[in-house]
């Protein structure tokens, strides 16, 4: 029985190694796989990533899909620069998510993940419609190769994600809980947000962070487990949602520290999934 594994968030080595050799030693066996460049998305690396993940016994969950043109994580430029709200960058990033899609079905993985953008809030913004018919032809084009089309949670209110999902009509759209983001983003609590769409969440991004304490910047993202998130309650209210999915370990620092947290990560939601179960 299918079961919530812990894995780590990974992406390609850029001396061409096999990127997912750091989780045999962290001892998982589940990721993310992440890209931005969409040059990346050939056959040949699909089948190349394959090979890659059956060396490290390790199951591709998704393939975390990024898009081109500028991205501004913060409150006043990421609203006309991120995801596919932006009219200006709609058509082309429509085409890179779309052969992240077709890299993702060459892959054999089962979906692709992005963030939307700033989703208006208000239905009869502007532009929500244009949003919502770029997100269709995104998913449709998913649906086709067999594959769902996952948001990571954040830069919209779960209301606007819950009814961008419900305005579709499509059956292959789903959610990403960054668990985090709702926080730095200051748009909910991400355990409260499990009311509103926790049906349709199909895997985690399992971070920490604070809220934002300015109207311009994004809050801080910090090790799992001092920061706002309430992950026992999390996990405990996932597991009675029936939820099976993957819970992916992102630790936004690099260098050894890194390392150091998200090992002390996994041991903890370990713990966690465990004590859920009982």
């Amino acid at each position: 029985m299918k079961t919530m594994e812990i894995g780590v968030l990974t992406s390609p080595c850029k001396d061409g190694g096999n990127p997912f050799d750091q989780l045999v030693t962290y001892g998982v066996h589940t990721t993310q796989f992440c890209n931005w460049d969409a040059s990346y998305w050939t056959r040949a690396n699909a089948e190349r990533l394959q090979t890659q993940a059956a060396a490290a016994s390790v199951s591709l969950a998704a393939v975390w899909t990024g898009y081109s043109g500028p991205s501004a994580w913060n409150f006043i430029e990421g609203p006309v620069t991120l995801g596919l709200v932006p009219p200006e960058f709609r058509a082309q990033r429509i085409k890179d998510l779309q052969a992240g899609a077709q890299f993702a079905a060459w892959a054999g993985v089962p979906a692709i993940i992005t963030h939307a953008g700033f989703v208006p809030e208000n239905p009869s913004d502007p532009l929500y419609p244009g949003t919502l018919e770029a997100i269709v032809a995104v998913g449709r084009r998913c649906r086709e190769l067999g594959i769902g089309f996952w948001f990571e949670t954040g830069q919209e209110t779960p209301v606007t994600l819950l009814r961008v999902i419900e305005d579709s009509g499509l059956d292959n759209l789903g959610i990403n809980l960054d668990t985090a983001n709702l926080i730095l983003y200051g748009k909910a609590n991400p355990l409260d947000a499990l009311d509103v769409f926790g049906r349709h969440v199909r895997n985690l991004h399992a971070k920490d962070g604070e809220y934002p304490t300015n109207g311009r910047e994004l809050g801080h993202e910090v090790a799992i487990g001092s920061g706002k998130v309430d992950f026992p309650k999390i996990i405990t209210r996932l597991h009675k949602l029936g939820f099976t999915g993957e819970i992916v370990i992102e630790r936004e620092i690099s260098g050894p520290q890194q390392a150091v947290d998200i090992q002390k990560s996994i041991s903890y939601l370990r713990g966690l999934v465990a004590a859920a179960k009982k």
